[in-house]
C-alpha cells in the first residue's frame, strides 16, 4: 500500500496529463495493489455479508479521472484511490461500504449518500415503522467507538407526511445516512491494514442490512 500513497502524494503536486502520462507505470502498478487490495476485501467481507459474493474489483473502484465538464477545478485526476463495496458495484442506489485511500485524508465509510427519492422514501417509511431496531445498531457499544455518531445534512423541517413532532424526527430529517471514520496513513502500510478494514466493515453490516432492507422494496 505503500506505493499508492507515494503515487498519489506525487500526483498532488503534479495534477497535469504531461506528468501522468510520463509516470504511467507508476499509476499501473499502484492501481493494481488497489485492485488486488479490494478483491481480497471483497471476498473477506462476502463472509459476513452475502448480497456481495462474486462481485468484482472493477465494478467498485472508482477511476481516478475527475468530470471537469461542469466544474471550475480543471484539475484531471483524483487525488485518492476509492472503492465502494455493495451488491452491484458502485453504481448501486444501496448502501455499501467505502474505502478511500489519500495522503493526509484515508478513511472507511459506509451506508447510503443522497438516496434518490424513492430510496429515501422507503428509507423514512422504514424509520417510522422501526425506528428502534436502528437506533439499537446505531447505538451498540462496537458501533459507536469504530463510527462514533451518523451525522449529514438535514431537513429544515419534517419530511412531508411526517409530524414535527415525531419521536424519531431527528432521524427522519436526514437526508444521507452515512457514517466514517478516519485511518491513519501509519495503519494503512500495515500488514493487517486489510483484516482491520474488513473488521470494520463487519461492525457496518447491521447499518447496511437496515437500509438496504428498504431500499430493496424499491427494486422489486
Amino acid at each position: 500500500m505503500k506505493n499508492i500513497l507515494s503515487f498519489l502524494s506525487a500526483l498532488q503536486e503534479n495534477n497535469n496529463k504531461e506528468w501522468m502520462d510520463a509516470n504511467k507505470p507508476e499509476y499501473q502498478a499502484a492501481r493494481k495493489t488497489f485492485m488486488s487490495f479490494v478483491t481480497e476485501l471483497i471476498q473477506k467481507t462476502a463472509a459476513f455479508d452475502p448480497t456481495i459474493t462474486g462481485l468484482l474489483a472493477k465494478d467498485c473502484v472508482f477511476r481516478i479521472n475527475r468530470d471537469i465538464r461542469f466544474s471550475n477545478d480543471k484539475r484531471p485526476y483524483k487525488t485518492n484511490m476509492g472503492a465502494f463495496i455493495a451488491s452491484g458495484g458502485k453504481k448501486t442506489k444501496g448502501a455499501g461500504y467505502y474505502i478511500h485511500l489519500q495522503p493526509e485524508n484515508c478513511f472507511i465509510g459506509g451506508g447510503i449518500y443522497m438516496p434518490a427519492a424513492p430510496e429515501l422514501a422507503k428509507i423514512r417509511q422504514e424509520i417510522d415503522y422501526n425506528a428502534p431496531s436502528l437506533i439499537e445498531i446505531l447505538s451498540e457499544d462496537k458501533f459507536k467507538n469504530t463510527f462514533g455518531e451518523m451525522d449529514g445534512d438535514k431537513l429544515k423541517t419534517a419530511p412531508k407526511g411526517y409530524p414535527k413532532d415525531h419521536p424519531h424526527i431527528e432521524l427522519l430529517r436526514l437526508k444521507s445516512f452515512t457514517v466514517f471514520t478516519k485511518v491513519p496513513e501509519s495503519e494503512v502500510t500495515q500488514e493487517a491494514f486489510l483484516d482491520n478494514v474488513a473488521a470494520k466493515f463487519k461492525v457496518m453490516y447491521p447499518f447496511n442490512n437496515f437500509l438496504n432492507t428498504a431500499v430493496a422494496e424499491v427494486e422489486e
